[in-house]
């Protein structure tokens, strides 16, 4: 059913209970109308009732409810011995899920705790269908957080925050009967055993060190390929080694001046090393 056939049961279903309260039911209101009336003005402060602009009233007159939406924000009226009434708080109400410790889907026992942001729609079904609507939705979400991590990876419990969130927002279907809307679910911490801690990091720092000796490695074959290259320019034009030896005596020059350098030309070696 949509959401406008089911506030449309639920009409039909209160007004049947407002019409229906029997001879004797009727009796007792029309009984306690007249004593409110020869009582006046001494019960007015029994009969009249105020509830916040956060706040409603669900009514019940000899144990049925009464109207087919809440009392409130303001003033409301009841009858002091067949009428009495709950105030359901609308605002929006956070709670922390308690520490669980949940095995992933490949064996690793963590502590995940969480918050839980919801709030009350609808008063009546939040009086009517369930004893505590808190309680019951804190303890549901404590289930629900148990079963959606349940089927996730260490990496992806660490990593996809926003995923988990999304898939703890099945608990606001649960809740619907109970006039309950779940606004938000977040997690907060999850605790690692110390034994794992130390195994991640260690993993990670054998990455790092991987990853720095390839990039050594890449940085020396790059620099290979560059001094062959410059090699093979050098080799087509001989003048450009003697310019190479004048440029290496200006930076040597420049930054040890009590060293003194005497240029040998490498032909000249060759009749020794022959």
């Amino acid at each position: 059913y949509s959401f406008e056939q089911k506030r449309k049961y639920q009409i039909a279903i209160v007004l049947y209970n407002n019409t229906h309260l029997g001879c004797c039911g009727w009796l007792l209101v029309i009984a306690s109308f007249m004593l409110v009336v020869v009582t006046f003005p001494i019960t007015l402060f029994m009969c009249v009732k105020i509830v916040k602009e956060y706040e409603r009233a669900v009514i019940f007159r000899l144990g049925r409810i009464m109207d087919r939406k809440p009392k409130g924000p303001g003033l409301f009226f009841v009858l002091p011995c067949t009428d009495t009434f709950v105030k359901v708080d609308l605002r929006t109400v956070s709670f922390d899920i308690p520490p669980q410790e949940i095995l992933t889907k490949d064996s690793v026992t963590v502590n995940v705790d969480g918050v839980v942001y919801f709030r009350i729609q609808c008063p009546i079904s939040s009086v009517a269908n369930v004893s505590n609507a808190h309680h019951s939705t804190r303890l549901l979400a404590q289930t629900t957080l148990r079963n959606v991590l349940g089927t996730k990876n260490l990496a992806e419990l660490l990593s996809d925050r926003e995923g988990i969130s999304g898939s703890m927002q099945s608990l606001d279907d649960a809740t619907d009967p109970w006039g309950i809307q779940v606004e938000r679910v977040e997690i907060k911490d999850v605790k690692l055993p110390h034994q794992m801690q130390r195994a991640m990091a260690a993993e990670a720092e054998a990455a790092r060190e991987a990853r720095a000796k390839i990039i050594a490695a890449e940085g020396e074959m790059n620099a290979s390929r560059a001094l062959k290259e410059a090699s093979l320019v050098i080799a087509e034009a001989p003048s450009a080694l003697q310019l190479r030896y004048l440029q290496t005596l200006s930076s040597i020059a420049t930054e040890k001046n009590s060293t003194i350098i005497f240029p040998l030309p490498i032909d000249m070696m060759k009749a020794f090393i022959k």
